[in-house]
């Protein structure tokens, strides 16, 4: 299976003394590698094309979470497509190999994603939003599993992923046009559609976050813009369900294990103001244009 790379850039040159040995040291190495940079102004384009990258610069203006995926899509000719971000660190020298396989398993399965460890710097929080959604055994879901997983039977992750190309394009590719969640479009479109959504637990990266609490609302805008612009997903799959009371509940744990529960009140505020940005993301239809350019993580989307 001809396999082809790529990585949406944008001034990556902090991560890439991590991720350029990452990527060398794999034992699977893909056929092509495209990376799509927005107008860096570090030197993220000429180590890239130093390591050997085809590299395609457009203006940042330009850049879209479906569109250019889309676009870069359409530039290679692999039969498996591997999609990551820029910090997704692959963790062993397997990273690659195990999502490949896990994708090949199954002739249904459309695209797999894999495991999201914490970067080795993660704080408490950062480090229990990856072990919240990314637990230690692969699982392949399909449209039976919406009774028992909801929205989360569509969850799936372009910080590192794989599609298989002729079930992407059969599913209409990535989409031309969204704020964010391009992933779980497609992988909705593929469940629809009779395929499988792997998660491949044996394929680790490291990728996490340590969010501010202004970060979260504004994440969460994004989010309910793009749910409320695409009802037919919760229409298909329901909605989270009691996914929000869980992920709190684990919080608080994780903050009793560290040890530090004098963040408990952090954590209440931080989910209220995801709870408001997701709302007024779904309202984001009445809201002024400046307004939505203010509180959108990608004020270039809003035109």
């Amino acid at each position: 299976m001809r396999t082809s790379l790529i990585i949406p850039t944008r001034n990556a040159s902090s991560h890439l003394a991590r991720l350029l040995p990452a990527l060398k040291m794999q034992t699977l190495q893909p056929d092509e590698m495209l990376v799509v940079d927005s107008a860096s102004s570090d030197d993220t384009v000429a180590r890239f094309r130093e390591f050997g990258a085809r590299v395609e610069v457009i203006d940042a203006r330009d850049f879209n979470h479906g569109g250019t995926r889309r676009w870069a899509s359409e530039q290679v000719g692999g039969d498996a497509l591997i999609v990551m971000t820029q910090d997704a660190i692959p963790a062993t020298a397997q990273t690659f190999a195990n999502l490949l396989a896990e994708l090949q398993q199954d002739p249904l399965n459309g695209v797999a994603y894999g495991r999201q460890l914490p970067h080795p710097d993660a704080g408490v929080l950062g480090a229990q939003s990856r072990h919240f959604n990314y637990p230690e055994h692969s699982r392949s879901k399909s449209l039976a599993d919406a009774p028992e997983l909801g929205i989360k039977t569509c969850f799936s992750s372009d910080s590192f992923s794989v599609y298989r190309c002729s079930v992407l394009q059969a599913v209409g590719g990535f989409p031309a046009d969204v704020i964010g969640s391009e992933d779980a479009f497609v992988a909705a479109r593929m469940l629809l559609a009779g395929y499988n959504v792997r998660y491949a637990a044996t394929a680790l990266v490291h990728h996490s976050h340590d969010y501010k609490l202004m970060d979260e609302f504004h994440r969460y805008f994004d989010i309910g813009v793009f749910y409320g612009r695409e009802p037919w997903i919760k229409q298909a799959f329901g909605d989270a369900g009691g996914e929000g009371k869980r992920y709190v509940l684990a919080e608080l744990a994780a903050l009793r294990k560290a040890g530090a529960l004098h963040r408990v009140p952090e954590v209440l505020v931080r989910s209220a103001f995801k709870l408001l940005g997701y709302r007024l993301g779904h309202l984001e239809r009445r809201l002024p244009l400046g307004l939505k350019r203010r509180i959108s993580m990608f004020p270039g989307y809003w035109k």
